[in-house]
């Protein structure tokens, strides 16, 4: 069954809306492959929610592989290999 089109009316929950932000802005270039994305606390101040709301949005990104998070360092925007992309597809 096709995905409805989203109604601009229907309320999304709060990570979604987060996560959807942090995916444009990698996405976009905002933050490039190995750099740092906002913490938790710099997620809830931007974004006006509750610090589990920013770290479920969080770790869906790492689940999709997006970013790779280190312990005590933060959260990093993934390269190729940590996306389990080939970099040398083309050869």
């Amino acid at each position: 069954m096709p995905e409805r089109c989203p109604d601009p009316h229907t309320p999304r929950a709060p990570y979604m809306r987060v996560l959807d932000a942090l995916t444009a802005d990698i996405r976009a270039g905002k933050f490039a492959q190995g750099e740092r994305i906002p913490s938790e606390a710099e997620l809830c101040e931007r974004h006006k929610v509750a610090r589990e709301t920013a770290r479920r949005a969080v770790r869906v990104l790492r689940e999709r592989g997006l970013v790779v998070t280190e312990w005590g360092k933060g959260t990093f925007v993934a390269g190729p290999a940590e996306r389990g992309e080939d970099e040398h597809q083309d050869e």
